[in-house]
């Protein structure tokens, strides 16, 4: 008997039982159908249940961590960006700003007819340049007046305006973007100008003024010897 169940056993071969907890094919934790010894059936999915939730809190940390992580550095890049712009825009607003004398002498010679010559594809050259870097000239005559970036020099009463206008301009203001180099210097006139009506006299002050007029001079009396 024993002999026939080894020839029984040899012709049937190793049997081989696969027990790992995680399948190799799917990855997922397979469900035990033989519970550990000295654990209750509950046991095994209680524990996967557990290690699943630990894991999936571990995930959800991890990824709070990465997105403050990137929240921190985009705001690290476009503080960066700002602050090169900002340096950028100072740098250039310094340079052009001690242009602007050699601008209002140019505009001087244009209108006084002695911009030619060499001098005039100069000028020319250099008014091409400044306004490629962002250079604006502001400051018309008629234009209301504007204190944020105008100047005024002088002023005066005209009947020809309604509100207080910029009737003439000494210097052209200069901007770059939003920022103001230089305010324009105006001459500003306000609504006004008619004459103002004489105070009437009051009668016995005319009456007073008449009868010292007429009165003559008292002559002189020679005392006699």
């Amino acid at each position: 008997m024993t002999e026939r169940r080894d020839d029984a056993e040899e012709r049937e071969g190793p049997v081989i039982r696969d027990k790992r907890r995680i399948d190799p094919k799917t990855g997922k934790v397979r469900e035990s159908a033989e519970p550990a010894p000295g654990s209750s059936p509950g046991a095994p999915e209680t524990a996967a249940d557990e290690e699943t939730a630990d894991l999936k809190k571990q995930l959800t940390e991890r990824t709070l961590d990465l997105q403050r992580l990137q929240a921190e550095y985009s705001n690290y890049r476009k503080r960066v960006e700002r602050d090169r712009v900002m340096v950028r825009e100072q740098a250039l607003a310094n340079v052009l700003t001690e242009l602007l004398p050699v601008l209002d002498d140019i505009g001087r010679a244009r209108e006084h007819d002695e911009l030619n010559g060499g001098f005039k594809q100069v000028a020319e050259g250099l008014e091409g340049i400044v306004g490629k870097l962002g250079l604006q000239s502001f400051g018309a005559p008629g234009e209301p007046f504007d204190p944020n970036i105008h100047e005024a020099l002088m002023h005066s009463y005209s009947a020809d305006v309604t509100e207080p206008t910029a009737v003439q301009i000494l210097q052209p203001g200069y901007g770059i973007g939003e920022r103001i180099l230089r305010p324009a210097r105006v001459a500003v006139a306000e609504p006004g100008g008619e004459a103002e009506p004489e105070e009437p006299v009051e009668p016995e002050t005319a009456e007073a003024e008449d009868s010292e007029a007429e009165t003559p001079p008292k002559a002189d009396t020679a005392d006699e010897d």
